[in-house]
């Protein structure tokens, strides 16, 4: 120990005895105390925090946040952590999160009471992001070690750390290098100390190569000593970087020892929309798309549209085998009879081998014809505007259109034999829905509607609206996210011209759009069209959607039918992705892929545990193997647990969960004559009661406060950075993606423009007359 840590610690044990503090759990004693299940965070404000705070919530996993730039914060002591409860000692926090091994630079009884308490009641702490030092058990980061920006780095988990909590995973733990002109990491690659005390130890459970040496340091270690653990971090990081995304699961499941409110999975559907109709195609001359309000006034529609061949449905179920991914149909039946109508014939071989092939897929009702069904449209002017009478009202369409797209639909896949979820819908490009700035509200028709029809969830553009919502009384939102694969796209050339236009300056020939907004970021120069898509494009969108996968993130991704004919464009991404995750994550964890009801439906529960939670309504505890949940009735309880638990009924038990990471988790509600979720954990699992620490062996464990010149935060973490110009998680803006979010005008096109033809397509809304139930001719 240093002489500045035994200061510390003689000056916190002076603190401790003469103050009179004392743990609830009695020196010595074995009898298993109650424990809630909460964590305590701990924030000085810093991004490492913010992150582990960040897949609390994600979770839902119960927190209690003290912020250290708070005057008005409670003072940590005793009190704060501990008391009796009924007659039995009680831990109210299962685990802590610290910015650092000591973060209170002028409190040094605070620092101890921590201490004192971890050891008393088995309670784990996370050092967010420290440096490497004697005080974390750690050698300094010198001969060997290393100190500074780690961009780009391979890191890799131990056989400890894959054997302990981060066990769902290969082993490849890359950090991020997004800018090479940014320093997006920071951190202390250093070796465990040789000479710890007996009974103390370092364990690395993540660590890298030291650069110029055969030896690797530790960036995530666990250290035990005086009858406490510590998991220290030496790196920093933000919520949003794959580093931490890959490690955010195992330091929850390490901190709270595997047994805690909430859970996770790693979520991925791709929606594919327009199955069956014929989609508008981008012209690499006129820089927009022929039938599209974005095109100059009078552009004739597209005259060679892009619709899938019956051997672009052999591919796709054939992908689908191989690749073990299910993708949505999101279909339009009106598709197939226009297809029949304009090429004279009664037979539509495409739709009649994806209907042969339909349990290949999931299917989702897309309206019959998909016009527009918010506000009657204006295409007279760009952008297009919704129609007023003469009061100054606005024009919706009416309920019996919307009532027809939605029967019609269902009718027809009944007529021709395909099964189909009937409780499930996406309107066309979510019309209906909400779409600034020219509607601020749904339209008043949608809900009532969607009631007749039977649809509890409807799909919704996350891009406008990401969090699930109510529309009316009986249905509830799908936010899904719009993929960088363009509708309109049918070729690798036509995506990254159409890309080009939208992502660069007008010095360098795009429309300059990028340039408008100051959350947008453009290209430096444009892609080549050849290779654009396969070297930029399509590692970027999966880096972008791998991003949600690993967040927790039920939403799905949609792209259309488009993109899997002719030049089939959207395989190379769906592949990257797959194949990137599928090299990251143990097999004991893979994809989750859900239906659009289901995914509505986890929403619907995490609103209604999360609520419950905020309220303060939620109670639950640990004694030895036992926990116990309690809820207001009807609210499911999210839980994750060893693998072996059982939920306890009035009479007898039953499985709980399912396996996962390693875990068992998922939703459970009481049993029969039952007002709370009692969980029996397997013989064995409860960690053992600790080894008895007196106060002033606690208070010796406490080292000095950690440097604050120590923990480098670069801009690049602070501020995260996006991927590439399309990243609109990392740096929120309006999404330029066709037919989500904002349209971009073509070539020539001026916003004050009138006289247009009345024109539909994807980026602005199709057409609908008022009580016509067509409407999207240039798909033809």
């Amino acid at each position: 120990m240093g002489r500045a840590t035994r200061r510390v610690a003689a000056c916190a044990a002076a603190v401790l005895l003469a103050s009179g503090l004392q743990i609830t759990l009695a020196h010595g004693d074995t009898t298993p105390p109650r424990i809630d299940l909460t964590v305590l965070v701990i924030d000085d404000g810093g991004p490492s925090v913010a992150a582990i705070t960040a897949e609390l919530k994600s979770q839902g996993t119960p927190y209690k946040v003290v912020s250290l730039n708070d005057p008005n914060r409670p003072v940590i002591n005793a009190a704060f952590l501990s008391d009796t409860l009924n007659g039995q000692p009680r831990g109210k926090y299962q685990g802590i999160v610290l910015p650092n091994e000591n973060p209170f630079p002028n409190s040094a009884a605070e620092m101890t009471a921590i201490a004192t308490y971890e050891a008393a009641f088995n309670v784990r702490q996370i050092d967010a992001y420290t440096w490497a030092s004697p005080a974390v058990g750690l050698n300094y980061a010198q001969n060997p070690g290393f100190v500074g920006t780690l961009d780009g780095f391979q890191a890799a988990t131990t056989a400890a750390g894959t054997s302990g909590p981060f066990g769902y995973l290969k082993g490849s733990v890359p950090f991020e290098d997004n800018d090479p002109n940014v320093s997006e990491s920071y951190g202390y690659l250093a070796t465990p100390l040789a000479n710890l005390p007996s009974g103390a130890s370092f364990v690395p459970l993540v660590d890298a190569q030291i650069p110029n040496s055969t030896t690797r340091g530790s960036l995530v270690g666990e250290y035990t000593h005086d009858g406490r653990k510590e998991l220290v971090v030496t790196f920093v990081y933000n919520q949003y970087q794959q580093q931490f995304r890959l490690l955010a699961r195992g330091m929850v499941d390490w901190i709270t020892q595997g047994v805690h409110l909430g859970y996770d999975r790693n979520y991925f559907a791709t929606h594919v929309d327009d199955v069956f109709l014929a989609d508008d195609r981008w012209s690499t001359t006129l820089k927009c798309t022929p039938g599209d309000v974005t095109c100059p006034p009078g552009t004739p529609g597209t005259t060679n549209p892009i619709r899938m061949t019956p051997d672009d449905a052999n591919y796709l179920k054939q992908w689908e085998a191989a690749n073990n991914f299910t993708l949505d149909m999101v279909f339009n039946g009106g598709g197939s009879e226009d297809w029949k109508a304009d090429n004279n014939t009664t037979v539509d071989p495409t739709a009649n081998q994806m209907i042969a092939d339909q349990n290949s897929y999931r299917w989702v009702n897309h309206t019959y014809t998909h016009p527009y069904l918010g506000c009657v449209q204006d295409v007279s002017v760009v952008p297009w505007r919704c129609t007023k009478d003469a009061s100054g009202n606005t024009v919706w369409v009416d309920q019996n259109t919307i009532n027809t797209q939605i029967k019609n639909n269902f009718d027809w896949a009944t007529k021709n034999g395909l099964n189909v979820d009937p409780q499930v819908l996406v309107t066309g490009e979510h019309s209906g829905l909400l779409t600034a700035p020219q509607e601020t509200s749904d339209n008043p028709n949608l809900a009532p509607a969607l009631a007749a029809n039977g649809i509890k969830f409807t799909g919704s553009d996350a891009s406008r609206e990401p969090a699930q919502r109510a529309v009316g009384t009986s249905t509830l939102t799908v936010p899904r996210y719009p993929m960088n694969v363009f509708y309109n796209a049918g070729s690798a050339q036509e995506e990254a011209d159409e890309y080009n236009w939208i992502y660069t300056s007008k010095a360098n020939g795009g429309s300059g759009v990028c340039e408008n907004n100051a959350n947008s970021t453009c290209l430096p120069a444009p892609l080549d069209t050849t290779t654009g898509y396969q070297s930029y494009i399509v590692p970027l969108e999966a880096r972008i959607d791998l991003g949600h996968v690993l967040s927790n993130d039920p939403r799905p991704h949609f792209v259309h039918q488009s993109n899997l004919s002719e030049g089939r464009i959207l395989y190379p991404v769906l592949e990257k992705i797959l194949g990137t995750y599928r090299g990251l994550y143990a097999d004991n964890a893979p994809i989750v892929n859900l239906g659009e009801r289901e995914i509505g439906q986890e929403f619907q529960k995490r609103a209604a545990w999360n609520n419950a939670v905020a309220a303060g309504q939620v109670t639950a505890y640990k004694i030895g193997n036992s926990v116990t949940v309690s809820a207001p009735a009807g609210v499911q309880v999210q839980a994750t647990m060893p693998t072996g638990t059982t939920q306890k009924l009035a009479i007898g038990s039953t499985a709980f969960g399912s396996a996962y990471a390693g875990t068992l988790s998922g939703w459970v509600s009481p049993g029969a004559l039952q007002s709370s979720v009692a969980l029996q954990l397997p013989s064995g699992s409860a960690p053992a009661a600790p080894a008895a620490v007196a106060p002033s062996i606690a208070a010796k464990s406490v080292p000095a406060p950690a440097p604050a010149d120590k923990k480098v935060v670069p801009q690049g973490v602070a501020t995260p950075v996006p991927v590439g110009p399309s990243d609109t998680t990392r740096k929120p803006a309006k999404s330029l993606v066709p037919g989500s979010g904002t349209p971009v005008p073509g070539k020539g096109v001026v916003s004050t423009s009138t006289g247009q033809d009345n024109q539909s397509g994807k980026a602005s809304g199709g057409t609908a007359s008022h009580g016509s139930t067509t409407g999207r001719p240039g798909n033809r």
